[in-house]
């Protein structure tokens, strides 16, 4: 038993070398990104999430909600849909809550 637990100590840091670490900046990047956003919210600058789904979900018959990204500081978001195996992308200016764009079938 002593030799396994002396085995995996020597390894573990071999292993730890092995496994790619995530960037230290990633986290606080989205993080940042969110506040931005949320300000921009509370500010009346865009129009809140629900708000676009309300808008544009109708339209989008047939095809199944992803999810959502939210671009800033354009304050565009793009609702992603998926019918029939292909994903449709759908942009709406997030101040106006007007469709600007559509990718996909």
């Amino acid at each position: 038993m002593r030799a396994r637990v002396r085995m995996h100590r020597r390894l573990l840091p071999l292993l730890l070398l092995a496994v790619p670490a995530a960037p230290a900046a990633a986290v606080p990047d989205q993080v940042r990104e969110g506040a931005v956003a949320l300000q921009a919210r509370r500010a009346g600058k865009i129009l809140p999430l629900p708000e676009i789904e309300r808008r544009v979900l109708p339209t989008m018959k047939g095809a199944q909600y992803i999810g959502v990204d939210l671009e800033m500081p354009s304050g565009i978001y793009t609702l992603k849909f998926l019918r029939d195996g292909n994903v449709i992308w759908v942009d709406v200016d997030g101040r106006s809550g007007q469709i600007i764009g559509r990718t996909g079938n």
